[in-house]
Formats: structure tokens, sequence, C-alpha cells
């Protein structure tokens, strides 16, 4: 994930709710029975899962800025 990504998604309650959200899509489409939309909607909620839950990031971003975007920082 980029470092936007980590930042935006980093409260609780955004990752959750990208979970809940795949899993009541993956419930839909279980209960209309379309085959190829069930395969979908589970396979993004067990990425959610995955990638939100199970191996987010724990610590804040270590960013720090010395100066403009394309200069080192110094020694």
């Amino acid at each position: 994930m980029k470092e936007s990504d980590v930042n935006f998604f980093r409260p609780l309650w955004r990752r959750i709710a990208v979970v809940v959200v795949c899993t009541v899509w993956a419930g839909l489409e279980l209960w209309h029975g379309d085959v190829t939309w069930i395969a979908i909607a589970v396979g993004f909620t067990a990425y959610a899962i995955w990638a939100f839950l199970l191996r987010f990031p724990k610590g804040a971003p270590a960013t720090e800025k010395h100066g403009g975007d394309d200069v080192p920082p110094e020694a």
C-alpha cells in the first residue's frame, strides 16, 4: 500500500467499514445466486479482511520532511 493509502485507512472504523461493505455485498450475491459475482465478492471480502485487519501496519507512519521532496536529508 502507498503511504497515502495507509494514512487514509489508519482509523480502525474505516477499515471495518470496508470489510462490512464487502461482506454485505457477498451476502447479497449469495442471496441472488450468481456464482461469478459470489466468487468476486467473497474474494474482495477475503482480501479486505487480510489487508485491513490482519496485515495492516500497526505503527504510525515514519514520514519526516527535511526540506523539499527532492532534497535528501543532510548527515
